[in-house]
């Protein structure tokens, strides 16, 4: 199985944007109403749709907080390159960089520009 999250935005060309300047992928579609970003192992990491494209009605209210519960988490092999970009980038950081004990890794806790909260890992240890 491969997860394949997809997240409603506002403006998919510069959520793309944003996500691959953070995550260091590229863009495996874009678009106006769409977008598929790809990894380094050419997987595919999210998608990006508009939240008024094509009508879908099990997509959301766009008028309500976005995420509440959900988490979008990404485990990285360069999380210190990573929480530079974020930096970089003036990212709203909400917590972080920092060591989880109990998962014992480094994590840094983003918010994205449609209110998403995005979690960066690095590996165990």
């Amino acid at each position: 199985m491969q997860p394949q999250p997809m997240i409603a935005v506002n403006d998919v060309p510069g959520s793309s944007l944003w996500y691959q300047q953070l995550l260091n992928c590229r863009s495996g579609h874009g678009g106006d109403e769409y977008e598929r970003l790809i990894g380094a192992a050419d997987e595919l990491i999210m998608q990006l749709h508009h939240w008024a494209a094509h009508e879908h009605p099990h997509m959301g209210d766009r008028e309500l907080p976005k995420g509440n519960g959900v988490l979008l988490w990404y485990c990285i092999d360069d999380f210190d390159a990573a929480v530079s970009r974020a930096q970089a980038m003036s990212a709203e950081i909400l917590e972080g960089p920092m060591v989880n004990p109990n998962a014992n890794h480094r994590e840094i806790w983003i918010r994205d520009p449609d209110g998403y909260v995005v979690v960066l890992a690095s590996a165990p240890g």
